[in-house]
């Protein structure tokens, strides 16, 4: 199978790779997260990501799009919906590379993460691999979670607090003062 990785992350990425890789599979990383902010974090994350690919040998595809005001733009009269909006924008892209690229499918390594919600991210995959003819896979990488994190920190990646968007950030400095 010839298979793009969406990666919205390194550390993210280690298990899904390690666990493709056993699998047989060689994937091609594709970055594509104009929902990351600030821009320090979005460059950090990008950064360490292309260090990463290139310490283990990973193709990666980079659209380097800092969109904080999109995002903001496309989420502020639902923040309750950010997620579903965050995830159909980035899979619209990554569908449409892996489609004008000659990939078979993609998949992506937020299913890595116990904290988003799999069955959206997979009902999105669906629909917009369908929209371009390219199958979604719905890998289910979330049970390497902590074996992918802890293999992350010996390699020495950067380690975000939150998920990428200023909301997140927001909601995990709520959630300590509670």
């Amino acid at each position: 199978m010839n298979l793009l990785l969406h990666i919205c992350c390194a550390p993210c990425s280690v298990a899904c790779i390690k666990q493709l890789r056993e699998e047989g599979i060689e994937p091609a990383g594709y970055w594509y997260n104009p929902n990351i902010h600030p821009f320090t974090e979005y460059r950090a994350r990008k950064n360490c990501l292309v260090e990463y690919a290139d310490r283990i040998g990973l193709k990666l595809e980079m659209e380097d799009e800092y969109g904080l005001r999109p995002f903001v733009r496309a989420v502020a009269g639902n923040m309750d919906g950010r997620c579903g909006y965050c995830y159909a924008s980035r899979f619209e892209k990554t569908a449409q590379y892996a489609a004008l690229h000659g990939y078979d499918a993609f998949t992506t390594t937020l299913t890595v993460s116990p904290y988003q919600n799999h069955e959206l991210i997979f009902r999105i995959g669906k629909k917009v691999g369908e929209k371009y003819g390219v199958a979604f896979q719905p890998y289910d990488f979330s049970p390497r979670f902590r074996e992918g994190q802890n293999e992350a920190r010996a390699l020495g990646l950067y380690m975000q607090k939150y998920c990428g968007c200023i909301f997140s950030e927001e909601d995990r400095y709520c959630k300590k003062k509670n």
